[in-house]
């Protein structure tokens, strides 16, 4: 299916790996134009694709991030906030109050500031903002406390913006990826190796075990970085034109209410 979104230009944070990184690849095979931003750039495998080094963070980093955007491509059509970490807590007394703030910082503010920078870029012609937030929004566990909190934030904000700005142009959605193969899961330490401890069973067994009995998935596999970017893709295109104030859950079925 074709997008329509050659010689639209996007901004992708947290465009280093995961999601964000298989969003940069999937808008560029679309014929978009992307700037990925992330601590580590991204690699540049083509001219449509450009990588800028930023922390999200910075209070400063947005308006330079839009500014870039627009001096590399010429304007703006809409920005991905995927930013965002997690840290696996004991409970709600572990967590201190710098630990509320860096999670509030990575995961709230570094997308609210991001779309107050480019929601002026974005009036004149109209665009869209995905922003990605996290099962743990609808799931919250004591073990995500910060990050729930944060990642549901996140959600009201978005449809505030829907209903502030969709009569001027401008759509505002979120995404809410359910358990999602990514380096999270792979790397040492990570999801995975969590798993294998907590229930005694080699990694690939731990994860079977997760989805067909713990989470019990309609769809009986973990998602995939790909899978989220697809989605993110045809919501900045204007096939989606309807589509605002929106959360679409990508989480094979794992959020089972009406």
């Amino acid at each position: 299916m074709d997008l329509r979104l050659s010689g639209r230009v996007f901004i992708v944070t947290g465009a280093s790996a995961g999601i964000g990184a298989a969003t940069v690849r999937v808008l560029a095979e679309e014929g978009a134009s992307v700037l990925g931003v992330a601590r580590k750039p991204p690699e540049e495998p083509g001219d449509r694709v450009s990588g800028l080094a930023a922390d999200v963070t910075d209070p400063e980093a947005a308006r330079t991030i839009v500014r870039t955007a627009v001096e590399r491509y010429g304007r703006l059509d809409g920005l991905v906030n995927n930013a965002g970490g997690v840290t696996t807590r004991s409970g709600f007394l572990d967590v201190t109050d710098e630990d509320w703030r860096d999670t509030f910082d990575l995961n709230l503010f570094s997308a609210v500031r991001l779309s107050r920078a480019a929601i002026p870029e974005l009036l004149g012609h109209g665009g869209a903002l995905v922003h990605v937030a996290s099962e743990a929004a609808r799931f919250p566990d004591a073990s995500l406390v910060d990050y729930a909190a944060a990642k549901t934030a996140l959600l009201s904000i978005s449809k505030s913006l829907a209903g502030e700005y969709g009569g001027r142009g401008i759509r505002s959605m979120i995404v809410t990826p359910g358990p999602t193969r990514t380096r999270l899961w792979d790397e040492p330490g990570g999801f995975a190796d969590q798993l294998a401890e907590r229930y005694g069973k080699p990694v690939e067994q731990a994860i079977e075990h997760f989805i067909g009995t713990v989470r019990d998935l309609p769809t009986g596999r973990l998602g995939t970085a790909d899978d989220v970017a697809r989605v993110i893709a045809y919501l900045l295109s204007p096939l989606a034109v309807q589509v605002t104030g929106a959360e679409w859950a990508i989480d094979g079925g794992a959020l089972r209410q009406l």
